[in-house]
């Protein structure tokens, strides 16, 4: 019997996340269907619950539902817990669901496994201090990561979360300059805006955006590389990863990842 997984957020269509699933189950033989679930904003929880009465297995949450998906479920693993956001569910038996927290393992993977960059004692800057910077503080500081800080727009808030994980706090425009590696976690590529702190921040610096495009540089990423950026790249493979991670998760098969993230750009690419 083919089990059931889905992506849940909204917007949701247009994620890459079904087809990522797709390429792990034929290559290791899974019998899996995973879809696209879009849920009111203030409609998380019934849909969650919707899902799992009707069969599904479990569910990716993708903005704005990892701090309700956090609430939702009935235990964390060490990641979900420590960072206060979920972005996978999974069965904890007994019709309980435990959520869990691959956001941090896949960028951790993707910058120091598939990109080569350096990590352990490099100073490193966190923009954001949301669901997506939540899941990843504890994971950075585990690889080595020096100086971490977090900035945000709203300074409280950047404290705040800064203040759990045991690091620095600040406003963006209070971030300053030398950075070995800078980690945009905001929405603001997805707005189209890429100017989120001085330009000193990032030159010299190896500058990563969280959010992928499949149709050229994120706005972060342009905005990086013209302004002395020595290295940038998008989320694409950090997606990949968290995706592996989840997929570990729910069925006890750890996916090849290597070439997902390139077939997914050729196959957006204009013929």
């Amino acid at each position: 019997m083919t089990d059931r997984y889905a992506v849940i957020g909204n917007p949701v269509a247009h994620s890459l996340s079904p087809r990522i699933h797709a390429a792990f189950a034929e290559a290791s033989g899974e019998d899996i269907r995973y879809g696209k679930l879009e849920a009111p904003v203030a409609g998380f929880a019934a849909a969650a619950a919707a899902f799992f009465a009707n069969g599904g297995k479990g569910l990716n949450v993708t903005l704005p539902f990892k701090l309700d998906a956090w609430r939702w479920v009935d235990s964390h693993d060490e990641a979900a817990a420590a960072s206060g956001a979920v972005n996978t569910i999974a069965s904890a038996g007994r019709g309980a669901w435990r959520g869990c927290n691959t956001d941090g393992v896949g960028l951790v993977n993707d910058l120091a496994g598939n990109l080569g960059w350096r990590l352990h004692g490099a100073r490193t800057l966190l923009l954001g201090a949301g669901g997506a910077v939540q899941g990843v503080v504890g994971p950075l500081r585990a690889a080595g990561a020096a100086d971490l800080t977090i900035a945000n727009r709203t300074r409280a808030k950047a404290e705040r979360l800064a203040e759990r994980f045991g690091v620095r706090g600040c406003g963006l425009n209070e971030a300053g300059g030398s950075w070995d590696v800078v980690i945009n976690g905001t929405s603001a590529s997805i707005a189209g805006t890429g100017e989120l702190v001085a330009p000193a921040v990032v030159a010299g610096s190896r500058c990563y955006d969280m959010f992928y495009s499949l149709g050229g540089a994120t706005p972060f990423c342009a905005w990086a590389a013209a302004h002395g950026a020595l290295a940038t790249s998008d989320g694409l493979g950090m997606l990949v990863e968290q995706a592996a991670a989840a997929f570990f998760l729910w069925r006890g098969v750890r996916p090849a990842t290597s070439g997902i993230g390139q077939s997914l750009r050729r196959a957006a690419a204009p013929p």
